[in-house]
């Protein structure tokens, strides 16, 4: 059913050069425009040369475009990351909660999307962090660490956050153990969406009284209104059997794109055809089939705005003073202080993942590769730091332009 992964691979990079491009602002062509050439000569590579006399084998290293929406890029950024969170966990249980936005504020989000993916985020937060400090739940402060997806299976548009929570939390450096560490729920879910919802929407008219979003040719007062009488999205997991599961999970969806081209099951001159899990059916494994302009244009749809974070802590796991914060509790527990963060480097990271060496030739296999030149990315017009600057310039213009 599947393509081979070769050909899905170049057909799939190929599709972000398509002429519908063209069409999108600014930003997202120019981050069309770095996935289209990642890992090709484009994008620049390292030159080595295998040091066996009986081989000398000439090997280039095309050099990655790091940018966050590419399908091709984050896999080892996404181990690092999650080593260091491991060693911040406490031993305790974490619970997997999904806060979502009734369909209602979708063209509202899209219109303003910083500051509605914010509010997401404010209100799922602010949520879990009243129901942990009750008395009745855990009278404590949890740890929250959240990652923001926009897209549903299908790539629609579909805002949500996913939450790891801790069953136990932290009071005056001392640790509180989970009261409920039998049970198969974190907080209630019923009350969690009635306070999820109140907040949101206190938290959404607040900022239309103050003018911070645009709202030209919507209905708001239409759609909070529909929006209110709704059942709201708070989807709650049994909890992580392990710390180790956990992780698990992270490595899943941390660092996890819109699509992937191991989802990608054809392309033809025209459309593009996917596999895809409806969730409505039973979770039935699917296939869709679009249009290449359909296709880009719902993939676009998940660009997140420039320098929007997207994975987020709260409660005790919140940047500000978490090493002293979370030390003072490690001694309290009589457990090691947090350990030094250290930076593998990406030789040996592939080698321990996944038993690649990158200094072995890839021909004779007995040689080792050795550096002789590196070439730079040349042929993207303009250079990053030149359409950086010509972003901000067409988006100042717009801006100002009548």
């Amino acid at each position: 059913m599947s393509a081979p992964a070769t050909v899905a691979a170049v057909d799939f990079q190929q599709l972000f050069n398509h002429p519908c491009v063209r069409q999108f602002n600014v930003v997202s062509r120019h981050i069309f425009s770095l996935l289209h050439v990642c890992h090709t000569a484009d994008m620049g590579m390292h030159h080595y040369q295998c040091d066996d006399p009986s081989c000398n084998h000439l090997h280039q290293q095309y050099h990655c475009c790091g940018n966050r929406h590419c399908p091709n890029c984050g896999g080892l950024k996404k181990e690092q990351w999650i080593e260091n969170l491991t060693a911040q966990l406490f031993p305790t249980g974490y619970y997997h909660v999904v806060f979502s936005v009734p369909h209602e504020f979708n063209s509202l989000t899209m219109g303003n999307r910083t500051q509605m993916y914010k509010l997401l985020f404010d209100a799922a937060s602010a949520t879990l962090l009243q129901f942990g400090k009750d008395p009745d739940h855990l009278g404590a402060t949890c740890g929250i660490t959240m990652v923001l997806h926009t897209w549903g299976q299908d790539l629609v548009f579909h805002p949500h956050v996913h939450c790891i929570v801790s069953g136990g939390g932290i009071k005056e450096n001392q640790w509180v153990a989970a009261k409920r560490s039998n049970d198969k729920f974190l907080f209630p879910v019923n009350a969690m969406k009635l306070v999820y919802k109140g907040i949101y929407l206190a938290k959404l008219r607040k900022l239309l009284s103050k003018g911070k979003l645009q709202t030209e040719g919507m209905d708001i007062d239409k759609a909070i209104k529909k929006a209110g009488y709704k059942k709201w999205n708070v989807y709650a997991k049994s909890p992580f059997g392990s710390v180790s599961s956990v992780i698990e999970y992270l490595g899943r969806y941390t660092h996890k794109t819109a699509i992937t081209r191991h989802r990608i099951a054809g392309i033809t001159e025209h459309s593009v055809t996917f596999n895809y899990k409806d969730y409505a059916d039973n979770s039935r494994q699917k296939q869709m089939t679009l249009s290449k302009q359909e296709f880009l244009r719902r993939f676009e749809l998940h660009f997140l705005p420039r320098g929007f974070v997207k994975i987020r802590h709260y409660g005790f796991l919140q940047n500000h003073g978490k090493a002293q914060r979370l030390n003072a509790v490690r001694k309290n527990m009589d457990l090691q202080p947090l350990p030094p963060i250290v930076k593998i480097p990406v030789a040996q990271r592939m080698l321990e993942q996944y038993g690649k060496d990158m200094s072995l030739c890839p021909k004779c296999e007995k040689g080792r590769l050795i550096l002789v030149a590196v070439v730079y990315a040349k042929q993207l017009p303009p250079s990053f730091s030149k359409q950086r600057k010509a972003d901000t310039k067409e988006q100042l213009h717009n801006k100002a332009s009548p």
